[in-house]
């Protein structure tokens, strides 16, 4: 038998704990010299990589072609069988009503399947997007509750703890807090792709140092597809020849573990010694981290639905019944009034139909790697960067920029220094006059630019 059509396996070495803790020592440099991480998986802009139907799309990038001669992102590689398949059908059936009988019926079939048809693919549309919406939503309430837990962390747990500890043993130790939530981010990406987290090269800088249950679990070894027939079948959107993705963990022998939650449970024994250290000592502040912890914890449990419950699959099949036949049907029904025009008019109406079609079952896992689906690799790099941005803001700088900025302007150019040289009287009444000189100022600029507007006009 030929090994044309079998799977050759990939050596995939595991990373257990200690590994990865040994293949991580030697990050434990002088502040001399600088490491430089491996870069994150890149993201697709269909523009400079040779795979342009590949995915997730970039949203960062740019083309100036219209979007009717646009093909990243489009549907239309699923598209090839398809119409192909359709516009043998309409040849053969066209081709038999003229030369050989009359297969043509009543166009009044077109009005009623049409009606269905479109409440069919209306409504797979719109729960496909509605999924796709929500996915997004919470990717967003994820940046929201990073961006917030990170600066209670950063800016608000004070920089001294109660026993007189080292302020750069306490600066390292919030600095370890913020790269759990920038790895929770990347934890739930690789979790939402079926893949082992624990095993992927840019989750190592976050859970190398951590025990966690994930890292004690062993890869399953994944294997590289050498069927030609089957690679060009998922090219073009094949059902029968697109890979599961979840096979790689019902081929595990051992649970492969929950690493975001984890990484959760470390990140709430970090705020729990903040507290105890007496480095978040306000209420307000203790209350406002465990309560966005608990958002990332809602946020993982939120796109764990979104990605596990799919459209019934009973509505799925029906809606790809319905349409396949009514587009069979077109044929029978175009020849007669519009005779050999009917084959083009027939794979017009079927790229119409199947595109909307396809689109609802591409976007309805919003999380995978197909073009349209969301860039969680750029999500995950601009949680890291806001991370390393707050991170990089001093807290001990407050006296600075409160008092070396212009407070009453446009009254006062003058900086907060020099009005702490005079009176509280007089600046008090400066106080006063601030809105009527700042309304006086904004007339005054807007009767400007109505000038300058009408002397454009006028030549």
């Amino acid at each position: 038998m030929s090994d044309a059509g079998r799977e050759t396996p990939v050596e995939m070495k595991p990373l257990p704990e200690a590994q990865t803790r040994q293949n991580f020592s030697g990050l434990d440099t002088p502040p001399n010299q600088e490491y430089l991480p491996s870069p994150s998986p890149p993201v697709h802009d269909g523009m400079s990589d040779s795979n342009y139907f590949s995915g997730p799309r970039d949203l960062r990038g740019h083309s100036k072609w219209p979007l009717i001669l646009q093909l990243h992102g489009s549907i239309m590689p699923s598209l090839i069988i398809p119409l192909f398949l359709v516009a043998c059908w309409s040849t053969a059936i066209t081709v038999i009503s003229k030369k050989v009988h009359d297969l043509s019926v009543n166009s009044v079939l077109l009005t009623i399947l049409g009606f269905v048809v479109g409440l069919s693919l209306s409504f797979r549309s719109s729960t496909a997007y509605e999924r796709y919406a929500e996915g997004r939503r919470y990717w967003g309430m994820l940046a929201t509750a990073s961006q917030t837990l990170g600066r209670i962390i950063w800016i608000h747990a004070a920089d001294t703890g109660a026993d007189g500890q080292d302020t750069r043993e306490l600066l390292v130790k919030k600095l370890g807090a913020l790269k759990l939530i920038a790895g929770f981010a990347v934890a739930l990406k690789h979790t939402l792709r079926f893949e082992h987290c624990a095993s992927q090269p840019d989750m190592q800088p976050y859970i190398a140092h951590l025990d966690t249950f994930s890292g004690r679990t062993t890869a399953v070894p994944k294997r590289r597809v050498t069927n030609f027939k089957q690679v060009a079948g998922e090219y073009l959107g094949l059902s029968f020849a697109q890979s599961d993705p979840r096979k790689h963990l019902k081929r595990a022998e051992e649970h492969q573990g929950n690493l975001p939650l984890e990484i959760l449970n470390h990140l709430a024994i970090s705020v729990d010694c903040l507290v105890a250290n007496k480095q978040l000592s306000v209420a307000i502040h203790q209350t406002v981290a465990y309560n966005h912890i608990t958002m990332l914890n809602d946020v993982a449990v939120g796109c764990d639905r979104v990605l596990n419950t799919p459209l019934p699959i009973a509505y799925t099949i029906a809606i790809s019944q319905i349409t396949f036949v009514y587009v069979m049907l077109l044929p029978f029904q175009l020849t007669g009034p519009l005779g050999w025009i009917a084959i083009p008019a027939t794979i017009t109406a079927a790229y119409i139909i199947f595109g909307l079609l396809f689109i609802g079952q591409e976007i309805e896992n919003p999380f995978g790697r197909d073009v349209n689906d969301l860039p969680l690799e750029t999500f995950c790099d601009q949680i890291a960067t806001d991370l390393d941005i707050t991170a990089s803001f001093d807290r001990r700088g407050a006296d600075h920029f409160l008092l070396n900025g212009t407070p009453l302007y446009p009254v006062s150019a003058a900086s907060g220094n020099a009005w702490i040289d005079n009176s509280e009287e007089k600046m008090r009444e400066t106080i006063k006059t601030k809105p009527h000189v700042l309304f006086s100022w904004r007339r005054q600029r807007s009767r400007e630019n109505t000038s300058k507007d009408m002397d454009g006009k006028i030549v």
